[in-house]
């Protein structure tokens, strides 16, 4: 592995973090993307025809997208140059291809290494995208954002997106016992308190090579922490959650799509997780109100109520008395029967309404508010329906030119159970009357 360090011009016997010194000398030896990294992995099939076109590596922190960078100018003799996207401007990044010209003119590329590329501003893309077309750099940006909302839809025409993973529990324990093999020494922890580790680490292989050092750091000889000394000596790790992108909407995604697939302990997990990362009480709230409107509607009337309540005893209340209500709102919303009967009719009739917005009500149900306006006909025939048998008419309200239309598919569960047969009732009704008239 000291071949990595010296590549990367760092004195292997000087003092660095373990995650440093356990970085990988090989796409073999990186844990948890095999996807991209193992035998039959994207990176690996790349490699083996010889050459890569740029690339973007979206992900997590802690992941490995550096090192997997470092690792491809490695193995395929090109350059490896490394820039962040915040903190270098168009004339660094002309300097970066002024001497990337220099040795494409000796017979040697240059990987160009951009981290937090969704960072790019107009300028330093308009920079970037002649080189990368002429082959001057092989581009490779590494992002923790989604691309198809963060990055120009020029620069991804151009890079092949590749996709980091969340290092799993397994990843995350190889990578302990890695560094224990580099260390020769064991972690202090008991079994509970090892699985506790590798979920503090959430993920982030960086994280949990931070955490097993603190470890050793604060263990006095002999010791050995439980899972309760464990939380108190390194604290809890803050959750991953960026509360203004890609966590933000994975998490309220996870969360409607469970309250609609009726899971209600899934809908508490992804709910408690919003909160646990600081998601604003408010936004969940509207969120459930949607929920109730979307995917109950009027199978279960009582659902918008709820989820209104949620939101004005939260408004109320605040945190974090307030955030039970949410939690309720969320188990009511997830046991309802499920309907998308009225959501799909509103959309449908809007289609109708948009395509048809200049057709006139017929005059049978226009007010006759002038002289005139009786005269031409407005409001005549008109049958009140609380007049007649069953306070229902069956007379007909839709424009001349469209004809009756039918938006409204009620299904069989719960109140619009009700609904479904009330509406069969009035529907026979109208045939009935309408043969009267």
């Amino acid at each position: 592995m000291s071949d990595l360090f010296a590549t990367a011009g760092l004195d292997a016997s000087a003092p660095r973090p373990l995650a440093d010194r356990l970085r990988p000398g090989t796409l073999a030896e990186v844990v948890g993307q095999e996807h991209l990294t193992g035998p039959d992995g994207a990176l690996t099939r790349l490699l083996r025809g010889g050459s890569f076109g740029s690339l973007v590596f979206w992900g997590p922190p802690g992941t490995g997208k550096t090192t997997v960078a470092r690792l491809l100018a490695r193995e395929t003799e090109l350059h490896f140059e490394q820039i962040s996207a915040i903190f270098s401007g168009v004339p660094d990044l002309r300097k970066v291809f002024e001497a990337a010209r220099g040795r494409r003119a000796g017979g040697r590329g240059t990987l160009l290494f951009v981290d937090e590329i969704h960072r790019f501003n107009r300028a330093q893309l308009d920079a970037v995208l002649p080189v990368m077309e002429d082959g001057t750099v092989t581009l490779v940006g590494a992002t923790t954002e989604n691309p198809s909302f963060e990055l120009n839809a020029a620069l991804l025409s151009r890079a092949r997106v590749l996709l980091f993973r969340s290092l799993d529990d397994a990843a995350v324990a190889k990578l302990i016992a890695r560094a224990e093999d580099l260390t020769g020494r064991t972690l202090p922890l008991t079994e509970a308190a090892r699985g506790v580790l590798v979920r503090m680490a959430d993920g982030d292989g960086r994280a949990a090579l931070t955490l097993a050092e603190e470890v050793w750091r604060s263990a006095g000889p002999d010791e050995t922490f439980d899972a309760e000394t464990l939380q108190t000596i390194v604290q809890r790790r803050a959750p991953i959650y960026d509360k203004a992108q890609e966590g933000h909407y994975n998490l309220i995604s996870a969360l409607h799509k469970t309250v609609r697939g009726s899971d209600p302990d899934a809908a508490l997990y992804y709910l408690c997780r919003m909160l646990d990362g600081g998601e604003d009480r408010l936004f969940i709230a509207r969120r459930l109100v949607r929920m109730a409107v979307e995917d109950i509607g009027l199978a279960d009337p009582q659902a918008l109520v709820i989820a209104n309540a949620a939101k004005d005893a939260f408004d109320f209340l605040g945190s974090p008395e307030g955030e039970l209500a949410l939690a309720q709102a969320a188990i009511y919303l997830a046991c309802a029967p499920k309907s998308n009967a009225a959501y799909a009719a509103y959309k449908a009739a809007t289609r109708i309404a948009k395509a048809h917005g200049s057709l006139p009500p017929p005059r049978t149900i226009l007010n006759g508010s002038t002289k005139l306006m009786k005269r031409l006909g407005y409001g005549e025939g008109y049958r009140y329906d609380h007049d007649e048998p069953d306070a229902f008419s069956g007379q007909d309200y839709w424009p001349d030119t469209l004809g009756r239309q039918h938006f409204y598919e009620p299904s069989e569960r719960g109140m619009e159970g009700r609904y479904r047969d009330r509406l069969a009732n009035w529907e026979r009704l109208r045939r009935e009357r309408r043969g009267q008239d």
